[in-house]
This record gives C-alpha cells, structure tokens and sequence, in this order.
C-alpha cells in the first residue's frame, strides 16, 4: 500500500509539472517577460499537492527546461531562461507553490486567499530581482515592467482559487 501511495504522489508532481508545461504555451509578449498561464498551474499545484510535492513540481518543470524540453514560455529551453529576465519568476515559482500549499481545505476561503496573496507577493518580489539582475534594471523600472503583471496574476490567483474550491467539494460530495 506503501508503494501506491508513493506511485501516485509521484505521478501528481509530474503531471502538474506537465501542467506548468503547457500553460507555458499560451504567450502574450510584454517586453522582457512574457504573459503566460504558468502562475495559475503554480498555485493549483501548492494548493492541490501541499507545499513539499508543489515544490517539487516546479523543481521538475524547471529541470526539464534544463534539460532541453521546450517548457520554458514561448517553447525556450536550457540554462540561458536561467539567467535571462525571467529568471525571478522561475525562482518565485517554488516559493509560490510552497506558500500556496499552506492553504487547507475545510478552512474559510479567505485563508486560501491570504496564502494565494502572499504567494503572489513572493512570486513578484523574486522576479522583480530576476529582472534587476538580469537587465540592470533599477527597483523603480522593475517594479514598472512587473506591474503589468500583477492584475492578471490576480485573474489567474482568483481562477486558481476557484478551481481549487470546486475540486474540494467534489471530493466531499463523493466522500458523503
């Protein structure tokens, strides 16, 4: 029984892996960073997997782009996405999933909301020195690329979230 359970966690970490994968396809250029889906597939997989096996997925997506799978946004691939201008998100990936699997099911709403938040809040301060770094971007201009971001962050937080709800009382409906 063990080992089922092993099997099965590990296939949940790869296909949200797959996941993050393929909302990477979708892209809509904004300068230096791109506009992709990824953010709602890494809240799903911290609220869905919990924080560890969420932070596994997105180790997993990231070394497949290592790797040479075109997983990275817009089909890129290798170590140069690590050092280029999305760099910080590919890091605040794992700490939005971590901080978005402390969210619970069976709590109120607004306690997912505030770990989905400070996810987000995570996930934009790690791509805000992603940018400084890699472009030599002062704060000021980073922070000027990155807000165009954060209102369809919030969408894409927000379809998370209700995803993650409707799936939650699905299991409690078949639990009943």
């Amino acid at each position: 029984m063990e080992n089922i359970k092993k099997i099965t966690a590990t296939v949940q970490v790869a296909c949200f892996a797959a996941l993050i994968a393929a909302c990477s396809v979708f892209v809509l250029p904004l300068g230096p960073v791109p506009f992709t889906l990824q953010t709602m597939a890494v809240a799903l997989a911290g609220m869905l997997l919990g924080s560890k096996r969420g932070v596994l997925a997105v180790l997993l997506y990231v070394l497949a782009g290592i790797a040479g799978a075109p997983v990275f946004a817009g089909g890129r691939t290798g170590m140069a996405v690590l050092f280029g201008p999305t760099c910080g998100y590919l890091a605040g990936f794992a700490a939005m999933a971590a901080l978005c699997g402390m969210a619970k099911p069976k709590r109120p709403v607004w306690n997912a909301a505030l770990w989905l938040i400070t996810g987000l809040c995570a996930l934009h301060l790690c791509g805000l020195a992603g940018i400084c770094l890699s472009l030599g971007r002062t704060p000021v201009q980073a922070l000027l690329i990155d807000a165009a971001f954060i209102p369809g962050d919030l969408l894409k937080s927000l379809a998370a979230l209700f995803i993650w709800r409707s799936l939650e009382r699905k299991s409690d409906d078949r639990c009943a």
